[in-house]
């Protein structure tokens, strides 16, 4: 276990990648599913040439927040990081919800809570703030000098779990580290935003869209509000086997933390609890407009949801997993597939006027945090639009933004990832 612990060690970056796989690594006699995932066998297939200089942000914890029972896995207080906006954006406010996957079985929890994503013990006391979240008009020209917040995760199910498991000192309470990080945040000058956005990434990308009415209505009507999910429409797929691995997985999420309370009622009248989970049968619902980042060839999906280790045991598809370059023609196919299911998803959420869509057709991950693919002069382009351009020009009523991509290999603008 202490190899394990050793292989498995979390490091400080920004890219939710790595983290996510806490959702699907099993532990005991069952197979290690998805560590290629680690940071550092992650590279872009499309280096810049840039080299940044990001604003580094500490971490503030919620020292009220043990009062109301808002706790990490482990009970320690939940965190975030704050900038302060300046200018004409004093009075606007982003709050952004870190990804890193899920937790499904009381094991993998257990072991999430010896990492910073179920404990601020193990925390970075200061993060790197890019792309969206940059202080920088010429990295991120919309939101630069608004108040900018990351919420740290450590609960395991987008923030949206409401129980314990007192035998294994497991706290679930992602509901409530949220209404405690909010109570803060109004606090500390919220309250009197004329403009408010939530976003998040992956699995907060999810929980941008769980939260996004019940955020909505923290503000008056004259108040400016809306969502960005990135990375977060995460589909009730087949994988290679015939399976569903990404339902099971939510299916033990929701169950163990007793997430159904803080689905949506009109959702839940119609689906059971997992099937609310997904987006795809979430977005219906919300009321609030709403912006879908995604690439359509989600990188952790590939990877996590439709050829883990577990539906594809022989490693067929460990080549086309690394890089799409290796894939054979079958296997793209698949892709292909997978590509059509999320456009055919998408259909009436597209149609809806106060939506914003920006789907490219790459092999990525949270395009919104990394500064060179939220904008940078080799970003990735729809409309001949960066991802930056088209999520400020939705927010702001500019233009209507409904951006899809044509099928790869037709897009040279991609920023693919490529695993070592």
């Amino acid at each position: 276990m202490a190899i394990m612990k050793k292989k498995l060690k979390f490091f400080g970056f920004a890219f939710a990648f790595a983290c996510l796989v806490c959702g699907v690594v099993s532990y005991g006699s069952e197979p290690l599913s998805v560590l290629s995932f680690l940071e550092n066998d992650a590279v872009w297939a499309k280096p810049s040439s840039v080299t940044y200089q990001p604003l580094m942000v500490n971490l503030t914890l919620i020292h009220g927040a043990a009062s109301i029972g808002a706790v990490c896995l482990d009970g320690t207080l939940p965190g975030y990081h704050l900038d302060r906006g300046f200018g004409s954006g004093a009075n606007s406010w982003l709050v952004h919800l870190e990804g890193g996957g899920w937790c499904n079985t009381v094991r993998n929890c257990v072991y999430r809570k010896t990492t910073r994503r179920g404990s601020s013990t193990y925390m970075e006391s200061q993060i790197q703030f890019t792309g969206i979240l940059s202080n920088k008009a010429e990295e991120n020209p919309d939101f630069f000098n608004w108040n900018r917040v990351k919420l740290r995760y450590c609960d395991g199910a987008s923030f949206s779990g409401d129980s314990e498991l007192e035998s294994e000192q497991l706290q679930f309470r992602g509901q409530k580290i949220w209404l405690a990080a909010i109570e803060e945040l109004m606090f500390q000058g919220m309250q009197t935003a004329n403009q408010a956005l939530l976003s998040g990434c992956s699995a907060g990308g999810l929980a941008s869209l769980i939260h996004c009415d019940e955020f909505r209505s923290l503000f008056t009507e004259s108040t400016k509000v809306k969502c960005l999910s990135d990375a977060g429409f995460f589909l009730d797929a087949v994988d290679v086997s015939g399976n569903r691995t990404l339902k099971n997985l939510f299916e033990g999420v929701v169950q163990l933390q007793d997430v159904q309370k803080n689905l949506p009622k009109s959702c839940l009248d119609q689906l059971d609890p997992t099937s609310c989970f997904f987006p795809q049968n979430m977005v219906q619902h919300i009321e609030t407009p709403l912006f879908l980042l995604n690439a359509a060839y989600d990188s952790w999906q590939v990877q996590a949801s439709l050829a883990p280790h577990s539906a594809d045991p022989n490693g067929f598809w460990s080549d086309c997993k690394a890089n799409h370059a290796n894939c054979t023609s079958s296997q793209i196919q698949f892709l292909q597939d997978f590509r059509d299911e999320l456009l055919n998803n998408l259909k009436d959420f597209a149609n809806t006027p106060q939506t914003g869509l920006f789907i490219n057709s790459c092999f990525a991950h949270c395009q919104s945090e990394r500064q060179e693919t939220w904008f940078a002069d080799n970003s990735p382009l729809l409309d001949n639009k960066p991802i930056a351009v088209a999520v400020g020009d939705w927010y702001f009523d500019r233009e209507v933004v409904k951006a899809i991509d044509c099928a790869y290999p037709c897009d040279n603008t991609c920023h693919n990832l490529v695993f070592k």
